[in-house]
């Protein structure tokens, strides 16, 4: 079984959020599996000067961009045992950042198009092309309009996976003759509410639908998560399947992170004390080996539930004796918030804005509790890497923090939940967590408990073979 899996971002080429973890990861624990899968990704100017020196140029071809064609160059490399393919275009990708040019629809629409005009020049026809959110949408649309009766390509499958269903690729419908390039009797498929709907076309064309994790499959259905696309996913519902991302229990591994202050295991925790003693040191905190730290490392955006925290932290702080500490960047309103936090409670709450890969480990590894408490979260990788250092999670019960975390009231869980989006039901919760930390021996029960969970690819990539497996033996 071969499979090409196109994204717009990879580790450790290029980054902008966790699709480019999945990336990283997914392709190489299915080629673990015996399965013969690639990345093709844009070539992008961001991609790391050593990463590019190991790049090999393979042929050049021109795309149809609309009524116009386009250079594309091919590079190739392998990385971690796996074959990545950079597509390149310097007008549209010797830019920097991945996103957020004016012209991202055309950007997009040139890439998911060289994906497919790409495959004869590589020696590599897929039996399955499994795309990624909407920059990779068009994939699928092209091939149903363009390739699929093409003998070289027949019998191709696509799978489509939503990461985030909130970007979506929308534009105006006057990129059909300049950009998108699909005659009029073919455009009902990216057709919705007055625009070109990039992703709309995938869940339209694509063999299947996934997303990152079960819950999400189902709560996209509901007009509260589905940004407007309730309707064409409960019509397309018997194509739409969840599977819960993983993460890579070799880089998130306090035994040999060389990332945190100390090493420790499952078998032997004590090593965690000492990166709780080094992060108070490190940020400025009281040097208390007994306080219960709160941790949350996160984008500072409405949907991750920092309106909960904006009206509850306060009374946490003043009626609960605990640390908190931030690591994260986004929104003004709420980076002041955490600003003026910090002055009232010098030596108990540090916020670090900015995103920082190595106190992010640290902060893993030395807190006590992690905090997600998150309006929406299709899959969520923060509380399973909390998970994997032993810092019990406290989640708010949506997409796929339900899917991972079961609260420990019942004595078997492996951190503590809440349902409502509610700031009082979020504080319920967070005390229920700091009275468990009390209790000493169960707590370090419930640490170990949750080290052992298995939140690996393996898992993940088993679930997915399936999938590829059953929509390459349909007709």
């Amino acid at each position: 079984m071969k499979c090409l899996f196109v994204t717009s971002e990879a580790q450790p080429f290029a980054a902008s959020g966790g699709l480019a973890d999945v990336s990283g990861a997914l392709p190489h624990a299915l080629r673990q599996r015996l399965i013969g899968c690639r990345i093709v990704m844009p070539y992008y100017e961001d991609i790391p000067q050593p990463l590019k020196e190991n790049l090999r140029f393979v042929t050049s071809f021109s795309v149809p961009v609309s009524w116009r064609r386009q250079y594309c160059g091919i590079f190739e490399t392998r990385y971690n045992g796996v074959i990545y393919y950079f597509l390149d275009n310097q007008y549209y990708f010797k830019r920097q950042g991945l996103y957020g040019h004016y012209d991202d629809a055309e950007r997009f629409a040139f890439f998911s198009r060289a994906v497919l005009e790409m495959l004869p020049y590589i020696d590599f026809k897929p039996d399955v092309i499994h795309c990624n959110d909407w920059q990779t949408a068009l994939v699928p649309v092209y091939y149903n309009q363009f390739y699929g009766k093409n003998e070289w390509y027949f019998g191709i499958k696509t799978i489509f996976t939503i990461h985030n269903i909130q970007y979506q690729g929308k534009y105006g419908q006057e990129l059909y003759e300049e950009v998108v390039g699909i005659p009029p009797e073919g455009r009902s498929v990216l057709d919705w509410d007055g625009c070109i709907n990039y992703m709309k076309g995938a869940i339209e064309t694509a063999n299947r639908v996934t997303t990152v994790s079960p819950s999400y499959s189902w709560e996209i259905r509901d007009p509260w998560f589905s940004h407007g696309l309730d309707p064409i996913l409960n019509a397309r519902a018997w194509k739409i399947r969840g599977i819960l991302n993983g993460i890579d229990n070799t880089s998130y591994n306090p035994a040999t992170d060389i990332q945190i202050y100390e090493h420790y295991s499952e078998d032997d925790i004590s090593g965690k004390a000492v990166n709780k003693q080094k992060l108070q040191e490190r940020l400025g905190l009281e040097q208390d080996p007994e306080v219960p730290m709160i941790a949350m490392v996160t984008r500072l955006v409405a949907h991750k539930g920092l309106d909960l925290v904006k009206y509850a932290l306060d009374q946490l702080m003043r009626e609960e004796y605990v640390q908190f500490v931030l690591l994260g960047s986004g929104d003004w309103e709420y980076e002041s918030f955490f600003r003026t936090m910090q002055d009232r409670y010098p030596g108990r709450l540090c916020a670090c804005h900015g995103f920082i890969p190595e106190l992010s480990r640290k902060i893993y590894a030395g807190a006590d509790m992690f905090l997600m408490p998150s309006k929406s979260e299709p899959c969520g990788l923060s509380q399973m890497i909390s998970l994997r250092y032993g810092t019990i999670p406290i989640v708010r019960e949506v997409g796929g923090l339900r899917d991972s975390i079961q609260d420990s009231g019942t004595g078997d869980g492996n951190g503590f939940t809440f349902r409502n989006y509610d700031a009082m039901d979020m504080l319920s919760c967070i005390r229920r967590a700091i009275a468990g930390y009390w209790q000493h021996d169960g707590w370090e029960t419930l640490v170990k408990r949750a080290m052992k969970c298995d939140n690996s690819w393996t898992r993940s990539a088993t679930e997915y073979i399936n999938m590829y497996r059953e929509v390459i033996e349909e007709n």
